[in-house]
């Protein structure tokens, strides 16, 4: 620890330890499970890995924590994963969920460190942000490798520089004209929204077989509804300028319907997921000039909200929502 240290860290910087602590704990909770299943030797030490720094940051948080006299979140511990039952996921969805985790934690901590003021804080987070870089470099090259992963379309190379000229370019597609086709910006954004929610689809199909709760596994019948509608809608686009959507025959559920996973921490990251979704559609939004996919995103966050408020919902409902650290209320210490 360096003597910035002894400078007292800001909201910011609690608030974004406090995250830390929750998401670091979540993914140590499913890479235990991950490893008890894992048959394959390469994958089963990247788990490792990846777990290993996982509790090392966990470790640095709590130590911040108790310097400053904070309290220590409770997080996920053992009792929110279930050790010996049956596989929930088939061949190589360990690896999926790690490079989907890889893709968030990158944003995540990269964002995190831009929050930080504190030297060592700082520090943290770029390590963090590069084990993510790291860990999805790992992935990809894996995936790619044993053909899970496909690749966004190849494009014939631009032969010279151009500029747009004609108003049409920022109007969407019209059946009784022949509009523009997608730029590799938008193409870029629509393969990465649907291949992470691939992913996400496979896992909201395995947390809706298992839920022991009766509204949260109605819930995720819902994520699998708005999965597939995500999927359907934005692959569409791409299907318009006949540009077949990726598809993976890796990582499906299995027919297991024992949960490896408490319906708290299915709930968590689910909500994580959902939140990055909604990021990724104002994404896909703010850099597509063409009126019509701007439009559908927007349509489809709409749907994400909704899908988020009432897991946030659930969640309140049975006390699963731990609370992050507040500003004093300035109102309730003045009363008299």
């Amino acid at each position: 620890m360096t003597s910035s240290a002894r400078i007292p860290i800001t909201s910011s910087e609690l608030g974004n330890l406090w995250m830390t602590y929750q998401e670091k704990t979540m993914i140590m909770r499913f890479l235990e499970y991950f490893l008890e299943h894992a048959d394959n030797e390469g994958t089963k030490n990247l788990l490792q890995q990846y777990y290993e720094r996982a509790g090392k940051s966990v470790e640095v948080v709590t130590s911040i924590f108790q310097e400053e006299g904070a309290v220590i979140p409770n997080g996920f511990t053992d009792e929110d994963v279930n050790k010996g039952v049956p596989k929930l996921f088939n061949f190589m969805y360990d690896l999926m969920y790690l490079h989907m985790m890889a893709k968030i934690d990158t944003n995540l901590y990269a964002l995190y460190s831009t929050m930080s003021y504190r030297q060592d804080i700082r520090q943290f987070y770029k390590r963090l942000t590069a084990e993510a870089q790291e860990t999805y470099d790992q992935t990809t090259q894996s995936l790619l490798e044993a053909g899970v992963l496909s690749r966004p379309p190849y494009v014939s190379m631009p032969k010279e520089v151009k500029y747009v000229n004609d108003k049409k370019y920022m109007t969407g597609i019209n059946w009784f004209s022949n509009e523009r086709s997608l730029n590799t910006i938008e193409i870029s954004l629509i393969h990465h929204a649907i291949e992470t929610n691939l992913t996400g689809m496979q896992l909201m199909i395995g947390f809706a077989q298992v839920a022991n709760n009766q509204q949260v596994r109605e819930h995720f019948i819902k994520g699998m509804e708005l999965s597939k509608k995500v999927e359907t809608s934005l692959g569409e686009f791409l299907r318009q300028d006949f540009i077949e959507p990726p598809a993976t025959y890796a990582g499906k559920a299995t027919d297991s319907t024992v949960a490896p996973f408490s319906d708290k921490i299915m709930l968590y990251i689910t909500s994580l997921l959902t939140t990055f979704g909604l990021g990724s559609n104002a994404l896909g939004g703010a850099f597509s000039l063409r009126t019509d996919l701007p439009s559908k995103m927007i349509l489809l966050s709409k749907d994400i909200l909704d899908f988020a408020k009432q897991g946030g919902k659930l969640m309140l409902k049975n006390g699963w929502m731990e609370e992050p650290p507040m500003i004093e209320n300035r109102n309730d210490l003045t009363k008299r």
